[in-house]
Protein backbone atom coordinates (compact mmCIF):
# COMPACT_ATOMS: atom_id res chain seq x y z
CA UNK A 1 0.00 0.00 0.00
CA UNK A 2 1.75 3.31 -0.98
CA UNK A 3 2.02 5.78 1.71
CA UNK A 4 -1.04 8.40 2.63
CA UNK A 5 -1.23 11.89 0.47
CA UNK A 6 0.90 14.88 2.35
CA UNK A 7 2.59 11.82 4.13
CA UNK A 8 6.64 12.06 4.90
CA UNK A 9 7.06 8.47 4.28
CA UNK A 10 6.34 9.63 0.20
CA UNK A 11 9.82 10.69 0.33
CA UNK A 12 11.06 7.30 0.79
CA UNK A 13 12.75 4.78 -2.07
CA UNK A 14 10.69 1.52 -1.45
CA UNK A 15 12.93 -1.58 -1.70
CA UNK A 16 11.47 -4.80 -2.66
CA UNK A 17 13.00 -7.98 -0.99
CA UNK A 18 12.18 -11.30 -1.52
CA UNK A 19 12.30 -13.93 1.49
CA UNK A 20 10.78 -17.40 0.95
CA UNK A 21 8.72 -16.41 -1.98
CA UNK A 22 7.45 -13.57 -0.47
CA UNK A 23 7.82 -10.39 -2.02
CA UNK A 24 8.54 -7.48 1.43
CA UNK A 25 8.38 -3.65 0.60
CA UNK A 26 11.36 -1.84 3.06
CA UNK A 27 11.34 1.89 3.48
CA UNK A 28 14.57 3.64 3.48
CA UNK A 29 14.95 6.80 5.09
CA UNK A 30 13.82 9.74 4.02
CA UNK A 31 15.33 12.97 2.25
CA UNK A 32 14.07 15.81 3.96
CA UNK A 33 13.37 19.24 2.90
CA UNK A 34 15.80 21.08 4.59
CA UNK A 35 15.87 24.87 5.79
CA UNK A 36 15.56 27.47 2.95
CA UNK A 37 15.66 30.84 3.22
CA UNK A 38 12.58 32.32 1.20
CA UNK A 39 11.35 35.83 1.14
CA UNK A 40 7.37 34.13 1.97
CA UNK A 41 8.71 32.22 5.31
CA UNK A 42 6.32 33.17 7.98
CA UNK A 43 7.85 33.13 11.56
CA UNK A 44 5.94 32.01 14.68
CA UNK A 45 7.17 33.20 18.37
CA UNK A 46 6.21 30.24 20.02
CA UNK A 47 3.46 30.93 22.57
CA UNK A 48 3.06 28.38 25.84
CA UNK A 49 1.08 24.95 25.09
CA UNK A 50 2.37 25.38 21.41
CA UNK A 51 3.82 21.76 19.37
CA UNK A 52 5.03 20.95 16.14
CA UNK A 53 0.99 19.52 15.86
CA UNK A 54 -0.34 22.65 17.23
CA UNK A 55 1.21 24.64 14.48
CA UNK A 56 0.78 22.26 12.01
CA UNK A 57 -3.13 22.48 12.35
CA UNK A 58 -2.89 26.20 12.12
CA UNK A 59 -0.84 27.04 9.48
CA UNK A 60 -1.71 23.72 7.15
CA UNK A 61 -5.26 24.15 7.89
CA UNK A 62 -6.95 23.42 4.51
CA UNK A 63 -4.92 20.52 4.06
CA UNK A 64 -6.86 17.00 5.28
CA UNK A 65 -5.11 15.80 8.67
CA UNK A 66 -3.30 19.32 8.81
CA UNK A 67 -1.61 18.30 12.16
CA UNK A 68 -0.22 15.23 10.55
CA UNK A 69 2.08 17.66 8.65
CA UNK A 70 4.49 18.35 11.38
CA UNK A 71 7.33 17.21 10.02
CA UNK A 72 7.23 19.49 7.35
CA UNK A 73 7.59 22.43 10.50
CA UNK A 74 10.17 20.12 11.62
CA UNK A 75 12.45 19.93 8.97
CA UNK A 76 12.29 23.57 7.77
CA UNK A 77 13.94 24.80 10.90
CA UNK A 78 17.79 25.53 10.76
CA UNK A 79 18.27 23.01 12.98
CA UNK A 80 15.95 20.56 12.24
CA UNK A 81 13.61 18.44 15.17
CA UNK A 82 13.80 15.03 14.83
CA UNK A 83 11.70 14.30 17.68
CA UNK A 84 7.94 15.97 17.59
CA UNK A 85 7.41 15.25 21.20
CA UNK A 86 10.05 17.35 22.08
CA UNK A 87 8.68 21.03 24.11
CA UNK A 88 9.00 23.85 22.02
CA UNK A 89 10.94 26.69 24.07
CA UNK A 90 8.42 29.57 24.85
CA UNK A 91 9.74 32.61 22.87
CA UNK A 92 11.77 30.32 20.32
CA UNK A 93 11.53 31.28 16.90
CA UNK A 94 9.76 28.68 14.43
CA UNK A 95 10.21 29.12 10.44
CA UNK A 96 7.27 28.07 8.71
CA UNK A 97 7.16 27.51 4.69
CA UNK A 98 4.63 29.26 3.12
CA UNK A 99 2.05 27.62 1.27
CA UNK A 100 3.75 28.65 -2.06
CA UNK A 101 7.01 26.63 -0.97
CA UNK A 102 4.43 23.56 0.07
CA UNK A 103 2.77 23.07 -2.82
CA UNK A 104 5.77 23.79 -5.44
CA UNK A 105 8.60 22.62 -3.76
CA UNK A 106 7.36 20.16 -0.57
CA UNK A 107 5.37 18.12 -2.22
CA UNK A 108 6.51 18.41 -5.72
CA UNK A 109 5.33 14.82 -7.25
CA UNK A 110 9.36 14.86 -8.31
CA UNK A 111 10.71 14.82 -4.95
CA UNK A 112 8.79 11.57 -4.26
CA UNK A 113 11.06 8.38 -4.39
CA UNK A 114 8.08 5.53 -3.41
CA UNK A 115 7.47 3.33 -6.02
Amino acid sequence: MPPRQYSRHSFTYGIQLRSRGEKTLWLTDRIPFSFQQRADNRFHVVQSGDSLFSLAGKYFRPYPRAAGLWWVIADFQPQRIHDPTIELTVGSVMVVPSRRVLEEEIFNFSRRKFG
